[in-house]
């Protein structure tokens, strides 16, 4: 019903004209003193003729609509597929939509070769900081110093730097390389820890962990990444005390500190792209993306991810691994 208001409205000229020519008519007939009945006539066909045409009308334009409709948000082939130009006015129109369509063609396949070009120079970069980084490091390994231990500890830091700049481009790309299987928890969990041993030891924290013995199934990579980016702000933001590592039924990881805290109005948005907070903005190497890319991967890998704080007291994140929702490979 809404459909015919409408298409009343936008043939409200048309119906106007058409009862113009009948007024004149009648006017005319009375005018020159003739039988009125002999315009009511014709005056009935006319408008039976109408009305037939207006329910034809009416339903080619419903027809119409239901096919622009299924183009609705269509990028690609969107000259080729619109319905056929009626009149000069729908040619124009038609021809402007092709040209709108071509534009964000080239717009769309611009953007995507930028793209892939910043990739190649950062996958570039990142093989070739590699190496003054494995070599910095097999130096500092002949040292046993306090300074060779602060230097190895930002190399470290240096090294999780270059990962998450790999770890967002490859977040923004179609292509994955995740391996679905079941993993031994402990076993990814281990190499982690000893992968920031020498900052445990540097802050003087103590590390809390219980084995959990626990089979998941995830990608062992991607959920390093995640766990490493989780003890890394940790040791952050902790300036003493401990940081726990224990399984909560059911199948939930947390990762606990006695650190600084995140404020309460900051808590909704920590896993927001750029987003620092109060605690960001006092520190100012964060960047606000760890956390970000951590939950984009624990969405991609099925994990959920959640966080609770009290400022002063420290924090907890929990990580879901119970959710079964992609295939083993």
């Amino acid at each position: 019903m809404k459909l015919y208001f409408q298409y009343l409205r936008a043939r409200i000229a048309h119906i106007a004209l058409l009862f113009a020519f009948f007024l004149i008519f009648l006017v005319s007939f009375f005018l020159y003193r003739l039988p009125l009945r002999a315009v009511l006539y014709p005056a009935a066909l006319c408008l039976l003729l109408g009305i037939l045409f207006a329910v034809f009308d009416f339903l080619k334009m419903k027809q119409r609509l239901l096919e622009l409709k299924k183009l609705k948000g269509a990028d690609h082939g969107l000259p080729d597929t619109l319905p056929p130009a009626h009149g000069p006015e729908a040619a124009v129109w038609r021809e402007i939509a092709a040209g709108q369509s071509d534009a964000r063609r080239h717009e769309l396949a611009r953007a995507e070769q930028d793209f892939r070009n910043m990739t190649d120079y950062y996958t570039l970069w990142v093989h070739q900081i590699k190496t003054p980084i494995a070599a910095m490091r097999l130096k500092l390994q002949e040292e046993d110093t306090a300074l060779a231990r602060s230097l190895r500890s930002d190399l470290g830091r240096i090294e999780r730097y270059v990962e998450m700049v790999m770890t967002y481009l490859r977040l923004n790309t179609d292509s994955t390389d995740y391996v679905i299987r079941q993993y031994a928890l402990d076993g990814i969990l281990r190499p982690v820890f000893r992968q920031f041993s020498g900052e445990f030891i540097l802050r003087k924290l103590s590390l809390r962990y219980e084995p959990t013995d626990e089979k998941v199934l995830t990608d062992e990579k991607w959920l390093a990444f995640v766990l490493g980016q989780l003890i890394s702000n940790a040791l952050k933001y902790t300036r003493e005390g401990e940081i726990s590592v224990y399984m909560e039924a059911p199948g939930t990881l947390c990762i606990r500190d006695t650190g600084i805290g995140i404020a309460p109005e900051d808590l909704p948005r920590v896993f927001e792209e750029s987003y620092t907070g109060e605690t960001g903005r006092k520190d100012h190497r964060a960047s606000g993306i760890g956390l970000y890319l951590c939950r984009r991967i624990c969405d991609r890998l099925g994990h959920g991810l959640s966080i609770e704080s009290e400022v002063g007291k420290g924090t907890t994140v929990r990580i879901d691994l119970s959710r079964r929702v992609l295939p083993i490979e």
